[in-house]
């Protein structure tokens, strides 16, 4: 009893911050002290839970929160312990009401609880993890046919396998034009900060995007350094680390919205976010400090492995606009769905969902009105400011709002990078070459026509001046000497200290999930899909119960068995046409395979799960299926045409 005072004493002292009994008494009317009492009496039954919780073991500690005053309003009996909370125990309409409660208005609230996150983690001294993305020097060549031989006839595929074989033996004859994607681009992609990649199209930004992900195809010829945090890619899993974001949307159709979040959450796992709970908690109970009861339910409840509904899921479709559509089908060619703005903010939300604190995001803006994404644009500012996350975003064509949320600019075009620093110094730097962005025309806009030959006429600034093409080699050669290029050369000089990295900021397992559970998403993914499936499967039970049919009328014999060859020609001829029949009807699976293999192959890529775990339920799913065709064939036609007296043969 007397630690439980003592912890409520403390927890009093605390959640009221500068509060004084002389204030208990301070002269004013009776409504004044009525209220205060309210208040204090708010304040005895706040640390009351958390004393209660303090008192937990710490594993139990990590999963149990305090049901906030709004919760408990509606329960007024509830005692403390009651008050207690598993997050474990919140179902869909909890964790719904809670991310609705929070998030009402998407850009305000998100600021206000990720600045409550982040002062949770600085009154007790935790440094969050940072990763800082380096490239020196990198280049990236491809060997391509021209001319007639690049097409993708059917002869030109065969002459590219002979030449594959031959040149595994060290016989090369074919000529080859070699393409530049980059050229000796270096730069620094920075923690904390938001960086927007411009270029025009062919620029090669998304090949400097797979790059930095780690994803290039094997058969390009890279030269250059990629570093995380001082260390070389091969020194971790650089596609667990960071994550990149593909502009192309392939989903499976069958599956809801929240299902594919669900999905890949439980795939990525959470990462270092237990780790960083159990610190945290452990600090605030030393120093006896409470959190806010939401940013404690929201850590807590984001933290927990292998649930498959988490409230990281909820947040991500509030904050990308999809929580309108959760329970909708994402759809494809056969099935209507989601629109097509839609499935490229639900691209996105696959890698929100995991742990991963450095993006690499492709082209997000693609079917996006400015106003949506100027939304996820500024959700994902905060997320970098607030948790120091590494951002790293191609946009195209961004609004001017869009753009101006930005900290950092690289400008690229024809493989090379023409300016990369703070934004405020973009315009100057130009300036400094003799262009000038005139003031109804968009920056972003401007950037990227000035490097072009057709349009950068129409910027010089000095009329007096006959006007001179300027190169993109030799944009990237004025920038070098540019104040910022120069701070730029001076900070790649330096390396980065390997002992500053913190522990938690490099992933060096490929799978941070059990491999067991994934297994176990993938075999939940697919009797989910087999269920929607069910008319399929429903339509394939009736059609082989037809066909079983008419093959008992055809080879429908009542008194056979007699040896003569006859007989067992029709004998043999009912057992191949049963062979064909079950045959044909399990190929219709193949279709539905084959059409789910993008998908497959992309989160292989992706490292959600190793192929294994997708091939083994769909193989041992189907068996069911087939064990019940069989049968259903076999008690129809087996004793229709009778090919023995007695069951046991």
């Amino acid at each position: 009893m007397e630690s439980l005072g003592r912890s409520i004493s403390r927890g009093l002292s605390k959640a009221s911050g500068s509060w004084r009994i002389e204030d208990v008494f301070a002269p004013g009317g009776g409504a004044s002290r009525d209220g205060q009492r309210s208040r204090h009496s708010m304040e005895d039954e706040e640390a009351l839970r958390w004393a209660a919780l303090e008192k937990l073991p710490t594993y139990n500690r990590l999963r149990t929160t305090i049901f906030n005053s709004y919760i408990a309003a509606d329960q007024p009996h509830m005692t403390t312990e009651q008050m207690l909370l598993d997050v474990r125990n919140l179902d869909p309409k909890a964790q719904q009401g809670f991310i609705d409660k929070i998030f009402k208005v998407v850009e305000e609230d998100n600021e206000i609880f990720l600045r409550k996150f982040r002062d949770r983690v600085d009154k007790v001294g935790i440094s969050l993890p940072t990763v800082e993305v380096r490239l020196q020097n990198l280049s990236v060549e491809a060997d391509c046919h021209v001319g007639d031989r690049a097409l993708p006839t059917l002869i030109n595929s065969a002459r590219n396998i002979v030449e594959f074989v031959l040149a595994a033996v060290g016989i090369s004859f074919g000529q080859k034009a070699k393409l530049h994607i980059l050229k000796d681009t270096s730069g620094i992609i920075k923690p904390g900060r938001m960086t927007l990649l411009l270029g025009p199209s062919s620029s090669g930004k998304t090949t400097l995007l797979l790059a930095l992900a780690g994803r290039l195809d094997p058969n390009l010829r890279v030269d250059g350094e990629i570093i995380y945090n001082g260390h070389m890619l091969n020194e971790f899993e650089p596609r667990k680390t960071a994550a990149y974001i593909s502009q192309m949307d392939i989903h499976v159709g069958e599956m809801t919205v929240k299902e594919t979040l669900d999905f890949s959450a439980r795939c990525q796992g959470v990462g270092s976010r237990l780790e960083l709970l159990t610190e945290l908690a452990r600090r605030e109970k030393e120093a006896g400090i409470f959190p806010e009861a939401e940013v404690d339910l929201f850590m807590k409840a984001t933290a927990l492995e292998g649930d498959q509904s988490s409230l990281i899921t909820y947040y991500t479709l509030r904050i990308l606009g999809l929580d309108i559509c959760c329970d909708t089908f994402v759809g494809d060619q056969m099935r209507r769905g989601i629109s097509g703005g839609q499935k490229k903010r639900l691209t996105t939300g696959e890698m929100l969902v995991g742990p991963a604190k450095t993006l690499f995001m492709d082209e997000i803006s693609t079917g996006l009105d400015s106003s949506t994404t100027f939304q996820i644009v500024k959700c994902m500012q905060q997320v970098a400011h607030f948790t120091e996350s590494t951002i790293f975003m191609s946009l195209l064509q961004p609004a001017p709002e869009t753009y101006d949320l930005f900290d950092d600019i690289i400008l690229l075009s024809e493989g090379q990078i023409l300016y990369h620093g703070p934004q405020e110094h973009v315009v100057e730097f130009f300036e400094s070459c003799g262009f000038k962005c005139p003031e109804r025309k968009g920056t972003a806009d401007f950037l990227q026509e000035v490097t072009s030959k057709k349009d950068q006429e129409q910027y010089w600034a000095d009329r007096h001046k006959s006007y001179t093409y300027i190169s993109v080699s030799e944009f990237s050669q004025r920038f070098k000497s540019f104040h910022v290029g120069d701070k730029l050369q001076r900070e790649l000089s330096v390396p980065f200290d390997k002992n500053q990295s913190h522990k938690a900021a490099l992933v060096y397992k490929k799978y941070l999930v059990p491999k067991i559970d994934l297994l176990k998403a993938s075999w939940d993914k697919e009797i989910l899909l087999m269920k929607r499936n069910a008319p399929i499967y429903a339509f394939r039970t009736i059609q082989i119960i037809f066909v079983s049919i008419i093959c008992t009328t055809l080879y429908l014999r009542t008194t056979m068995h007699q040896k003569n060859e006859i007989d067992g020609a029709i004998y043999i001829g009912a057992l191949l046409n049963s062979m064909l029949v079950n045959m044909f009807n399990g190929l219709v699976d193949v279709p539905f395979t084959i059409l789910r293999l993008p998908v497959v192959y992309k989160q292989r890529d992706l490292l959600f799960h190793p192929s294994w775990a997708f091939t083994l339920p769909t193989f041992l799913l189907r068996i069911p299926i087939s064990m019940i065709e069989s049968i259903i064939w076999t008690v129809i036609l087996y004793w229709g045409v009778d090919l023995a007296p007695d069951a046991g043969r």
